[in-house]
């Protein structure tokens, strides 16, 4: 059989898989959409949004538990959480895989990896919750952090709801989300308490809710609308001319670095997005910041860490149940700002909130606080930090970059603010382990001032405002 005739073959066969393709699309696209799909299909993204949200705070907010009794009797009390941290960089390699197959959701749509990424999250803390050593628990880190930083749910949401209506809508899921971490407290309050060793339980419930919502989604959500009618364009242009321009581009990762590149307005988010990124420190080691701050007084009194860290454990849990409520509030206020003053006023206001409660936060843990009010000042500060980062890396970019390229581009946006943002989170690192566990909070707060920063004169300066824009409308030539 000559090449000819092979590759003529070849030819009628993606022909006639996409003509397949289209039919699929079709039909999809006619399906009636009633006045309540808005509404239910916003219900399950919600749950899958506490999910994700879960399953990103739960290492944090059982830190030094894992760290005391995975890690400690290998590395001692008082290093456990510096050497947890230096082996947990291992992940940094799934970061990396996770964001080539980010781009898939350009060319197969997103309902699939919405689902896909659930359902991994679960599995990740499935093996944590039965891990009895430090493979198995790096393991299980390694599974979540390659599902974890997709956020399909947020593209979901910027390409499902009305533009002028866009930031509120996401911010509210988002508090909602949030709150959905106060499980995290009750799980250790009901199964942990003072006694640790009840750990995994903390964790094996959320990889079940984890399952079910990715059920959920599978069942009940459908494709969103942009991908449809964007994918649906692309399969009725002729072959000859697909992928000459980057309106034709059907995503990929070295497409959307190439775009980023080019395109001013995304080069300098990414720039700024990555100074901010210094202030992820923040956001790694506030239940260590806290465990410490409230064994202080038992250290005084002459117990050994591991009795005082356990003694402050229900402090701890109890600061926890106020943590979600302050950072909600922010995720909350976050889009009704955003929708009304802009992006950057709002991107700069929840930067300014984040490190002013953060030192808040630090100073009543070293000062034995109520627990309560501590863990609301950490909420606080974490949950601004978020909603500036959300803003900036996740909606102004968002709605800098046209559709076919969308979470492509979201793919591409977190390893280049990485670069910058590496800096901080290595230099933590490094003094974290130079100097101990007890100084996590105090290493943090003086790495994150400097780039938040940096970044906010970057963004405010640099880059251009993106309220009200329409997605289907951008081409990314502006």
């Amino acid at each position: 059989m000559s090449e000819k005739t092979i590759s003529a073959e070849k030819i009628a066969k993606r022909k006639e898989k996409e003509a397949k393709e289209i039919r699929r699309l079709e039909r999809e696209q006619a399906k009636p959409r009633g006045h309540a799909y808005l509404y239910y299909l916003m219900a399950i993204i919600s749950v899958v949004y506490i999910s994700d949200e879960v399953a990103s705070q739960i290492g944090t907010q059982m830190q030094s538990v894992i760290a005391q009794n995975i890690f400690a009797p290998v590395f001692g009390p008082d290093m456990a959480v510096a050497r947890m941290s230096a082996l947990g960089s291992l992940s940094l390699l799934a970061f990396v895989l996770a964001f080539m197959y980010k781009p898939l959701a350009d060319r197969y749509g997103r309902k699939h990896f919405l689902v896909l990424n659930t359902l991994g999250m679960g599995l990740g803390l499935f093996f944590i919750s039965v891990s009895t050593n430090i493979p198995v628990y790096i393991l299980g880190a390694f599974v979540i952090a390659l599902f974890i930083p997709h956020d399909m749910q947020v593209v979901y949401i910027l390409e499902s709801t009305p533009p002028k209506h866009r930031a509120k809508i996401y911010s509210i899921i988002k508090a909602i989300a949030t709150v959905g971490m106060m499980m995290i407290p009750l799980l250790r309050d009901f199964f942990m308490g003072s006694d640790t060793s009840n750990w995994r339980l903390v964790y094996l419930v959320p990889a079940i809710v984890a399952a079910g919502a990715a059920l959920f989604a599978l069942c009940f959500a459908r494709e969103t609308d942009a991908f449809v009618a964007e994918r649906l364009e692309y399969l009725r242009t002729d072959e000859a001319d697909r992928g000459k321009t980057t309106e034709q581009a059907q995503g990929g990762f070295l497409t959307a670095l190439k775009f980023c590149l080019g395109n001013k307005q995304l080069r300098w988010l990414m720039v700024g997005g990555g100074f901010l990124m210094w202030g992820g420190l923040m956001t790694m080691y506030y239940e260590t910041t806290m465990t410490y701050g409230y064994a202080a007084q038992f250290l005084e009194q002459g117990m050994e860490l591991k009795q005082a860290q356990a003694n402050a454990a229900p402090f701890v849990t109890r600061a926890l149940f106020l943590f979600p409520i302050g950072s909600a509030s922010f995720q909350l206020i976050q889009g009704f700002l955003s929708d009304k003053w802009g992006r950057k006023p709002t991107v700069i206001v929840m930067s300014v909130c984040a490190l002013s409660s953060f030192g808040l936060f630090f100073l009543g843990a070293r000062q034995n606080w109520n627990p309560y009010l501590v863990g609301l000042l950490c909420g606080s500060a974490i949950g601004s930090y978020w909603a500036s980062g959300d803003v900036a890396g996740g909606i102004m970019c968002s709605e800098s970059t046209p559709t076919n390229l969308r979470t492509s581009v979201l793919s591409v946006q977190p390893i280049l603010n990485t670069l910058f943002g590496g800096i901080a989170i290595i230099t933590g690192l490094v003094l974290i382990n130079l100097f101990g566990d007890a100084y996590t909070g105090l290493i943090s707060l003086c790495i994150a001032m400097p780039g938040i920063l940096v970044g906010l004169i970057i963004i405010s300066w640099k880059v251009r405002e993106t309220k009200n824009v329409n997605l289907k409308e951008i081409t990314g030539n502006e």
